[in-house]
């Protein structure tokens, strides 16, 4: 027996392999999809919002993840303990927060000047994380409105009396 006629045999048994694992595969998935759903939920109505000669659609299943986002919760530590809160709880800050609190460090720290690092550490000993460059972007827009400036060519800033 030459060779080729052993790499022939081998490609043949592959082959024979591939195509009975396919055949597996396929039945196993014909008897998964003719089953109905666990909740009954397989398929619901469109929206009458949306309107349409479509009737009905299958509802897609949702992911993991997006499960995993709804169910996630927030740990914040506070000085009586932890304390446990649900992400549809928490609300957006609004608009201008940042500055504003970082206007009160600056001027609770007065007439000294901070670096962004001590206004972040500062922050955070309030219970509020802020990344660095919310902070600075905040200070720039404290200097706009001449409420802080910095202090000469260096990294510090101080808050300036209006």
């Amino acid at each position: 027996m030459s060779i080729t006629e052993l790499e022939q045999q081998i490609e043949a048994v592959r082959q024979e392999a591939y195509a009975d694992g396919y055949a597996a595969a396929m039945k196993e998935m014909k008897e998964l999809t003719a089953r109905p759903a666990p909740d009954g939920n397989n398929v619901r109505e469109l929206s009458r919002n949306r309107g349409g000669s479509r009737g009905t659609q299958e509802a897609a299943p949702k992911s993991r993840l997006a499960r995993r986002r709804r169910n996630t919760r927030t740990v914040s530590r506070t000085a009586g303990g932890t304390s446990r809160t649900d992400r549809s709880a928490m609300r957006r800050s609004r608009r201008g927060t940042n500055a504003v609190l970082i206007a009160e460090v600056l001027k609770s720290a007065a007439p000294r000047a901070l670096r962004q690092a001590e206004i972040r550490r500062a922050l955070q000993d309030k219970g509020k994380t802020m990344s660095f460059p919310s902070i600075g972007y905040s200070l720039r827009q404290l200097a706009a409105r001449n409420a802080a400036r910095q202090v000469g060519n260096s990294k510090t800033w101080r808050y300036q009396e209006a």
